[in-house]
């Protein structure tokens, strides 16, 4: 198939090609048309790969801020599992200190009593 400038180029008395004005008009017109749908179809391209490149730029950006959020979900638990710890290490430590002041209390009573008999064994003799 032969393209318009093959054409014109094997035409060798360009005398012999001649078109009415209003065919020449309807050329001219479909040659600026197609000009300026290649450069309109180049412009769409260069405007896609920009678009593609925000796209793979939001991609990473949204990949990191997923990473982000799941790191702080693991801080968060971490920081649940120690408040749950310490929770427990205070309740411990808040029963042996019941358990000490228990048996504090019972040695002062039983020294007391202890106490008292030896008094009353130095009284009676």
């Amino acid at each position: 198939m032969m393209s318009w400038s093959s054409f014109s180029q094997t035409a060798i008395d360009s005398s012999k090609i001649q078109l009415t004005k209003p065919v020449a008009k309807l050329v001219v017109k479909d040659l600026i048309t197609a000009d300026g749908l290649k450069l309109e179809l180049k412009t769409v391209k260069e405007v896609l790969e920009e678009t593609n490149n925000k796209l793979d730029t939001q991609t990473m950006l949204v990949s990191n801020l997923q990473t982000q959020v799941n790191n702080f979900v693991t801080i968060i638990d971490q920081k649940d599992l120690q408040i749950d710890t310490s929770s427990e290490l205070s309740d411990a430590l808040e029963k042996q200190l019941k358990k000490e002041a228990r048996s504090k209390k019972f040695y002062k009573i039983t020294s007391a009593i202890g106490a008292g008999a030896v008094l009353l064994l130095l009284i009676q003799n």
